[in-house]
């Protein structure tokens, strides 16, 4: 796929979206912090379930921990994982009072230094939080990315750095919400709906059927 075809496919993925964002419910970057932790292999609605009781109740780290570990997971046992999880975010907690005065930080090695908090997660809070154009590479933006010829890799981070590369300037800080919402409704995973596609004429994908 050469650059041209890629400034068209994001000229009308923002046409199509122009004020694209998480689906994720938050009002603040801890919130969303907690958010993106608890949607690692879950849905944003299961998530978006569990974490406005847990919010209305307790939306700092101070108030987190005011919880407890086994306080907290009455709110989240219904997102798989939910054990792990929940220490993680316990301990993210108390790091982020320990270390950053309960702020969350805006730097990628700040982030990825916090329990259960990896590279995808980082990017995602540095993009959504702090208007990064960072590109946090999902299973839906790595499938849309190789099914497209948009930027084909055979790792996370290899996709990652060929959108890095490639996607033009002036999108880039939106890259992550635009590609995500194509793959999550347009282009999923086991049948994409190629005949209701917007960039359909642009994309290196063939269906067989």
């Amino acid at each position: 796929m050469n650059q041209k075809k890629r400034q068209l496919i994001f000229e009308r993925l923002a046409l199509a979206t122009p004020e694209p964002t998480t689906e994720l419910i938050y009002n603040t970057s801890f919130e969303l912090l907690i958010a993106v932790v608890l949607s690692a292999q879950a849905t944003d609605k299961s998530v978006n379930k569990a974490t406005i009781p847990l919010f209305a109740l307790a939306n700092t780290p101070q108030t987190i921990l005011a919880l407890g570990l086994e306080g907290l997971k009455t709110f989240i046992k219904t997102i798989g994982l939910y054990n792990t999880k929940g220490e993680n975010i316990i301990k993210l907690c108390r790091q982020l009072l320990e270390q950053h005065q309960g702020k969350v930080p805006e730097t990628r090695e700040s982030l990825e230094k916090l329990p259960g908090v990896g590279r995808k997660t980082a990017n995602v809070i540095l993009n959504t939080a702090f208007g990064q154009p960072t590109i946090a590479v999902d299973t839906h933006i790595f499938r849309v990315s190789n099914r497209t010829g948009l930027a084909p890799g055979k790792t996370v981070l290899e996709v990652e750095r060929k959108l890095d590369k490639w996607v033009p300037s002036q999108y880039k800080k939106d890259a992550h919400h635009l590609l995500i919402l194509h793959g999550r409704y347009t282009c999923i995973a086991r049948k994409p709906k190629c005949q209701q596609c917007i960039i359909e004429d642009l994309c290196d994908f063939r269906p067989t059927d």
